[in-house]
Order: structure tokens, then C-alpha cells, then sequence
């Protein structure tokens, strides 16, 4: 039997069977760096019975993943030419197995560091992310400096392979020409079919091929469905894929009915000019404001000035991102539009008709600009604030002009505390009543500050807690600027944050705590905007419909969100997409997986959202936020397809 077994392993379908073993082995390993690197997110909700459905799921997706990477490397192997026999040609197919395996293993172990600030697997967009940007060689290099030890398993990872990867007999067609060509061609007719039902993920015509959505059967929370994925079955599937496809839920008129994002003014608003000034911080979740955390014993948080500056400002206690990204939260907050399936930014939708803040007030006067102290083109945040009705943009290439180039921080853009001075100073030249944006980028991976700030702010318990304490620091000092201006007092300043980023929170680390960020509402002497209010639900999107109601703006626009002080507080939401749509409103959290309802959570006494209460729930105010929730991705949907985001 051993013998057997020896000799099937040398044949050239036995050593083919071997590899793809061996393939499924390298998927495997890879998650499991992935889930243990990665456990705060999934181990507290973990039971042996899901972990289970887990495992099952991996091997599903695995297997067309493990399909669609090894395509060339089995045509190489079973092609019915018998002169291809011979040690050369070996050699060649087995370095090719290697290199295919060593990309797909690449893109797993990236991902081990990659899912903290995304929460999902990557996909195909990815290289539109980041096709905008020159320093991604020193960033890879700081990034393989920090996790050492992934790179250190990649090499032994990859030398396994070359030790154990099976080389067929030489002169395995001696035994006759007919022999081998109907073993190829009868291997050919077995292999074709098992890969075909492998990468569509089940057999019959009724199956459908999977596609990244399909994890989410095998989870309970959408988070857990990044370790039922692979990396490169991620990236594959969604390779040229349209990104907003027009469901049919329910009849126009019923979908105008439940919602629409087009914002008409009422005929008796009066225009008040008021400046605006949009700060978007970098990755300033709301886990790091200890003002935001009064619920949490002995916490004081990273932010002692946005502290100050939250007990005289409108703030509240449930308010959310629209995205993961930065590039999602661009448009969030300055357009009114939120995240579906993928970035706006990185889709054909990209081109459409699109208005803004700025684009609606210039319209009004106001002189726009926006500022973003990266390389020029970074992110395509320079397109997008020109698209969106900025007239103005100020970048590194400005700074480097009028201040000198000393103050780049090495890898992303200018640090905060000079560029927020910079931007102030800008601002002090321009014509009132304007409207600017600024989109900070110190407190971003690979999580470093300013020499001379090394001492003076402490440490955390994740790398980012210092530079949030260096960002906030920043913010201090550009108000305290500000505040010296003749525009001071007359302008209304907006503060959010692009995303979340480093957990050390349970809360934070949950479906819906991945999206918990501070929406601040400040306007000096203006007691109406005072307050921390846990009546209602804030949004990014809410706004620039919150902006541009404050200021009694009275033309027409499209944006997704509310104004949060003119809509009743029963009336507000949140909604997001990280795999799974999620919907916020009133004491209920609906997740939708485009079908159907999956989850439901009493979120505010249920923080860590452990309770799936959906079969008890009531089913009136279910049924209403489902119905609520798909007018709004038909909404959605059919205006990015129709080019109809402006009235």
C-alpha cells in the first residue's frame, strides 16, 4: 500500500494531486497567522460549533482559490504533449507552482496586517487605492520592518514549498505514447469539470458562482467572514466586476415614499453666511476621545483638547462613518454620499454629475478650498475636491513652495501640527465667506510623530494612541490660531474623522463599533449647537445636509443624510457596508445581506452586539427598517448607475 502510494506520488497526476494538497496546506497556514494575528476581533464571539461552519466555509472559498491561482501551473502539467516530458520542463512547472503560491501566500500574510484598518478582506480595488501614490516602496519597506516576523515565515514558508513539492518520474510516458496521451486526455476530461465546480463553489446548474458576499453563511457577525475568505479569491472576484448593480425591491413610487435623498428647502429659509470649515482627522475614531467615553471606567482617552472642545460643541454619543477607508470618507462627508460595495471614488460612478459642500456655496460666493498635505494626486482626493465644487487646492507641492520642504513626514504627507498652521494662515488670506476642507494625515500608519514630540507624548497600548495625542495637540494649536483671526467668530467648524483605525476597546471592535467616529458640530457663541445628545443617530453624510440647513441654504441638492436639526430624532440613521449592509435607527440594528434581514441588536444596551435578537424582535419595526434600508440602496444604486446625484 506504501509502495502505492510512493509510486502514485511520482506520476505526473499523483504529484499534480500532491501539490494542490500542498496548495490548500500553504491557504490554510496563511489563515491561521491571519485569524491568530488578528483574534481580538473574533475570538470573545467564538464557539466550536461556528468555528466549524468557519472551516467549512474556508474550504469553499479556498478551493477556488487554490483553483484559480494553480490554472497555469495544471495546464503546464496535464497539456498531452509528450516532448514537454523531461527534466527542463520540471523544472520550469515547479517554479512556476512556487511563484503562483508565493503571490497568493503574499497576499494572505498582507492581509493579516491590512484587516485592522479595513475590517474586511482586500479586493481588486485595491490597485486603484493606491495607483495614485509614489512612496508605496518605502511604505512596503517600514511595513516589512514592523512585522519582521511575517517576513520571516514568508522565507520558511516558501522554502517548504521548494522542499516539498513533488517532481514527477522522469520518462513517465515509457511505457508508450498511447498510454500517455489517453492518460492526459481522460485526466484533462476529470480535472476541467472538478476546477469548474470548484471556482463556482458547488455542482448543478442551480448553483451560482460564489462571490465574496457567500461568506457571510458561514458567520454570525459580518467581521468573521474575513477568515472564511482568502485573499486572492477576493482579489479575483472582483477583478472588472460592476460595482452597483439596480436591485428591484419595490416599485419607484414606493421607494420615493420611504426615501429620498433629493433635499428641498423650504421657501422661507434666509441664507446665512456663515464661513465653513470641514477638519476630517485621519483615523480619529470616537474609541479615543475620553469625553465620548464617560461609560468606561477610569478612561481619560487621548484627546484632552477635543475634550475641551466637545463641551462646547454639539456632539453625539451614537455616531458613525460611512466607510473604512479614506477615500470613503471623503465623500461622505463632503458630499452626503455613502459606501456601497466599493469606494465611490474608485468606481465609473467616479465621473458623474456630483455636488458638494463647496459646490452648493459656491454657488452662494463663498470662495472654496481644499487642503491635503500629501503629494499632489494622492489618493485622488485633489480629483474629487475639484469634481465636488473646490476651486482652490493646496497640497505638499503648495506647502514645499511658500514654506520649504522640511516638514514632510517621510512617508505620507506634511506633519499635522505645521500643515493645520498652514491651512489657518491660508485662510487668513482669502475672501469671506469661504468654505475649506482640510484632511489630516499624521495619525496614520506607520504611526510616527515629530522628533521633538518623541518624549512629550506617552505611549498607549497600541501604536496609534501616540500620534492621536500629537494629532489632537495639533488641533489645539490651529484653534488656538484661529481664534486670534477676524473670521473666528463667524464660522462654523465641522470635525469628524475619515475612519476608525487601532482597537483597544471591546465596544469598538464590533460590527458596528468599526464605525464609531465623532461628529462635532462648533460655532463660537452659539449656544443651539451645544451639547452631547444620545437621542440621535449622526452619520458622516448627515453633514453636509446639517451644514448646509444651519446656514438656511435654499436651492435643491442630493445627499444622503439628514440634517440632524431639523429632523426629528426618531428619524435619524446610520447607514454602512462592510460586506453586509447595516442599518442603525431608534434602539435597533438591522444587518441586510442584500436579500434579506440576518441580525438584529438592541445596540445601545447590547454593546458588544452578543445577542442576535431577529426571531423575537418586533416584527412591525423590523419590517419597516428593512423596507427603509432597500429604498435607500435602490436609491442609491439606481442614482449611481442613471448619473442623477445632483437634482
Amino acid at each position: 500500500m506504501v509502495l502505492s502510494l510512493k509510486k502514485f506520488a511520482r506520476s505526473l497526476v499523483g504529484s499534480l494531486v500532491c501539490n494542490i494538497v500542498l496548495s490548500y496546506v500553504i491557504f490554510f497556514v496563511a489563515r491561521l497567522i491571519f485569524f491568530w494575528a488578528n483574534s481580538s476581533y473574533f475570538i470573545d464571539y467564538m464557539s466550536w460549533k461556528l468555528l466549524g461552519e468557519m472551516l467549512q466555509g474556508a474550504l469553499v472559498f479556498d478551493t477556488s482559490g487554490v483553483i484559480y491561482c494553480n490554472l497555469l501551473y495544471m495546464v503546464m502539467v496535464l497539456l498531452p504533449l509528450h516532448w514537454k516530458e523531461n527534466v527542463t520542463y520540471y523544472r520550469v512547472t515547479k517554479w512556476t507552482w512556487v511563484a503562483l503560491n508565493s503571490v497568493a501566500l503574499v497576499a494572505n500574510l498582507a492581509d493579516t496586517v491590512y484587516f485592522k484598518f479595513t475590517g474586511r478582506r482586500t479586493t481588486a480595488t485595491v490597485f486603484s487605492e493606491f495607483g495614485n501614490e509614489d512612496n508605496l516602496l518605502s511604505i512596503v519597506f517600514k511595513e516589512l520592518a514592523m512585522h519582521w516576523w511575517l517576513l520571516l515565515v514568508f522565507i520558511f514558508m516558501v522554502w517548504g514549498m521548494s522542499k516539498l513539492y513533488r517532481v514527477p518520474q522522469a520518462g513517465c510516458r515509457s511505457k508508450g505514447l498511447l498510454r500517455y496521451y489517453a492518460t492526459q486526455v481522460v485526466s484533462l476530461l476529470v480535472v476541467v469539470p472538478l476546477c469548474i465546480f470548484g471556482i463556482r463553489g458547488g455542482i448543478g446548474a442551480a448553483v451560482r458562482p460564489i462571490t465574496i458576499s457567500n461568506a457571510n453563511q458561514y458567520v454570525n457577525r459580518p467581521v468573521e467572514a474575513a477568515v472564511v475568505l482568502n485573499t486572492p479569491f477576493s482579489i479575483i472576484r472582483t477583478i472588472g466586476k460592476q460595482a452597483f448593480e439596480v436591485p428591484q425591491y419595490m416599485p419607484d413610487a414606493d421607494m420615493e415614499r420611504l426615501f429620498t435623498p433629493v433635499h428641498v428647502p423650504a421657501d422661507t429659509v434666509t441664507f446665512n453666511s456663515k464661513n465653513v470649515v470641514v477638519i476630517i482627522i485621519e483615523s480619529f475614531g470616537k474609541e479615543y476621545i475620553g469625553s465620548l467615553n464617560r461609560d468606561v471606567p477610569g478612561y481619560e482617552g487621548f484627546t484632552p483638547f477635543t475634550d475641551e472642545l466637545v463641551g462646547r460643541s454639539l456632539t453625539f454619543s451614537h455616531s458613525y462613518s460611512n466607510g473604512r477607508k479614506s477615500i470613503d470618507g471623503m465623500p461622505s462627508v463632503l458630499s452626503g454620499i455613502p459606501m456601497f460595495v466599493e469606494p465611490f471614488f474608485l468606481t465609473p460612478a467616479s465621473l458623474n454629475d456630483v455636488s458638494g459642500i463647496a459646490g452648493e456655496l459656491d454657488k452662494k460666493g463663498y470662495e472654496t478650498a481644499f487642503f491635503h498635505g500629501a503629494p499632489n494626486g494622492s489618493m485622488g482626493f485633489q480629483a474629487f475636491a475639484r469634481a465636488t465644487g473646490f476651486k482652490q487646492y493646496y497640497g505638499k507641492n503648495e506647502y514645499d513652495r511658500e514654506v520649504g520642504t522640511g516638514d514632510f513626514d517621510g512617508t505620507w504627507a506634511i506633519w499635522d501640527e505645521p500643515f493645520m498652521q498652514y491651512y489657518c494662515s491660508v485662510m487668513n488670506r482669502m475672501q469671506e465667506p469661504f468654505m475649506t476642507a482640510i484632511f489630516t494625515a499624521s495619525s496614520h500608519h506607520p504611526f510616527v510623530i515629530p522628533e521633538q514630540y518623541r518624549d512629550t507624548f506617552p505611549e498607549g497600548e497600541v501604536p496609534i494612541h501616540k500620534c492621536i495625542r500629537y494629532t489632537d495637540h495639533a488641533l489645539r494649536r490651529f484653534f488656538e490660531s484661529a481664534s486670534r483671526t477676524s473670521w473666528f467668530d463667524n464660522t462654523l467648524f465641522v470635525i469628524t474623522a475619515d475612519h476608525t483605525n487601532q482597537s483597544d476597546i471591546a465596544r469598538y471592535q464590533t460590527d458596528l463599533g468599526l464605525f464609531e467616529v465623532p461628529v462635532i458640530f462648533y460655532t463660537p457663541g452659539d449656544s443651539t449647537l451645544v451639547g452631547l445628545r444620545d437621542d440621535v443617530v449622526a452619520q458622516q453624510i448627515d453633514i453636509m445636509p446639517t451644514v448646509l440647513g444651519y446656514l438656511g441654504y435654499d436651492n435643491p441638492y442630493v445627499a444622503f443624510g439628514c440634517d440632524l436639526l431639523a429632523t426629528s430624532p426618531a428619524e435619524t440613521f446610520a447607514v454602512n457596508y462592510n460586506g453586509i449592509y447595516q442599518y442603525v435607527k431608534g434602539d435597533y440594528l438591522l444587518q441586510f445581506d442584500g436579500d434579506k434581514p440576518v441580525a438584529a441588536y438592541k445596540y445601545k444596551e447590547d454593546v458588544l452586539l452578543k445577542n442576535n435578537i431577529l426571531p423575537i424582535a418586533p416584527v412591525d419595526t423590523i419590517s419597516l427598517m428593512e423596507n427603509e434600508l432597500k429604498a435607500i440602496i435602490q436609491q442609491y444604486m439606481q442614482r449611481m448607475t442613471g448619473n442623477r446625484l445632483v437634482p
